[in-house]
């Protein structure tokens, strides 16, 4: 949740917002909607209230995750032996590239 309350107030506007459970709080659910957002986060199992998320937009969540998956194949992305973060960019750009197109 500490990642969350950096990255919302830089989080450009968008639709909906989708997440893991470990980002289940009322105050995230409550901020994003008052920006606008739908969040798409399931319940945590030991949430007394259950709360209602689209489904069907939630299981799209794995390509993004695979996605990464497949960034972290380039060992030099997954260890990050840059210091520079321009280097890191530019290393994770070119797997990418390399990933994807071929």
């Amino acid at each position: 949740m500490t990642g969350a309350d950096l990255l919302l107030p830089r989080m450009p506007r968008v639709r909906y917002l989708i997440a893991d459970k470990g980002y289940d709080a009322d105050r995230l659910r409550k901020a994003l909607r008052h920006r606008g957002t739908v969040p798409v986060i399931p319940g945590r199992t030991n949430r007394k209230r259950k709360v209602a998320y689209d489904r069907k937009r939630y299981g799209n969540r794995h390509l993004v995750e695979n996605a990464f998956c497949r960034l972290k194949d380039f060992r030099r992305a997954a260890t990050r032996y840059d210091k520079l973060a321009a280097n890191f960019l530019s290393a994770v750009a070119l797997a990418a590239v390399i990933a994807f197109w071929m």
